[in-house]
């Protein structure tokens, strides 16, 4: 049979493996005979035990208590499942929108607090910026008021410097003045109840003042055409022995080149004559015309 068989058999096939019936055959009997012995063993189980009777005697006759009958054991109903209804499940649906719905909002709460959050913080950056600036500008406005200040305390100090030099200036001629006005007085003749100043009672000469334009007015240089005949009031100041101290226009002329050519004149002249009497009156007022 085994060489019929690979005779129709697809001679590209693999040869059968040898005695393949065999152990076929082997493997029925075990089987059979495993599965005669597990029913023996069931049946011998399932077989009651024999039962054995006793009689008791006693003095008192009394009698037996039932046999308790064990109930039998409720058998295990299957398990039913039950199919959700539409209805749940539509709830179930919707309570799953809804807590989406409750996290989308969450989450939107959650974002508008960061963007409120974040805009007061650039508020509060922004309030400290212009805080700083405005700080910034009131140091350097300070700064400004310090040095402007600064510079009017310089000014103001120079500006007394120069009124105590002038005062000082002034003090130092009045002193001068006096000192010369001693100096003169030492040598004077007048009564002991006299108030004058002079170092003589009596005034200069009737041709004194003659004698003094005569000397300063070869020194005045004026080449202009006065209008009219303006009068220029000079003050001198002279020491005794003559020498021109100072001098100072009382009166201008209306001329200014006219009093300039004057004043040049009595600078340019620098020493007055004495009078007939030797001396020489410590302050003049000369008057000047061009005609005359």
């Amino acid at each position: 049979m085994s060489s019929l068989f690979l005779l129709h058999s697809d001679p590209l096939r693999p040869p059968e493996t040898p005695l393949m019936g065999r152990g076929l055959v082997f493997a029925i009997i075990a089987h059979a005979a495993l599965i005669t012995a597990l029913s023996a063993g069931v049946n011998w189980r399932t077989k009651a035990p024999p039962a054995f009777e006793a009689e008791l005697w006693s003095a008192v006759p009394q009698a037996a208590a039932p046999k308790e009958v064990v109930p039998p054991a409720p058998e295990a109903e299957p398990e039913v499942v039950k199919k959700p209804e539409p209805k749940a499940v539509e709830e179930d649906a919707q309570a799953e929108r809804d807590a989406e719905i409750a996290i989308a909002r969450e989450q939107k709460k959650k974002r508008a607090a960061a963007e409120l959050e974040a805009e007061r913080k650039k508020r509060e950056l922004a309030l400290k910026e212009d805080q700083r600036k405005e700080d910034q500008r009131k140091e350097e406005q300070r700064k400004e008021d310090k040095l402007k200040q600064a510079k009017l305390d310089k000014d103001k100090k120079e500006n007394q410097l120069k009124l105590d030099k002038q005062a000082e200036a002034k003090l130092d001629a009045q002193r001068q003045e006096n000192l010369r006005r001693i100096q003169g007085m030492a040598g004077a003749n007048g009564a002991p109840n006299a108030t004058g100043t002079a170092l003589k009672s009596s005034g200069p000469s009737a041709t004194y003042g003659g004698r003094i334009k005569a000397s300063i007015r070869p020194n005045i240089i004026f080449t202009d055409t006065p209008n009219g005949n303006p009068v220029a009031e000079v003050e001198v100041r002279v020491a005794p022995d003559g020498t021109i101290i100072s001098r100072k226009l009382l009166k201008p002329s209306g001329d200014a080149e006219w009093d300039k050519a004057v004043l040049r004149a009595i600078d340019k002249t620098e020493k007055l004559p004495r009078d007939v009497d030797g001396r020489v009156p410590p302050v003049l007022v000369i008057s000047f015309q061009p005609l005359e």
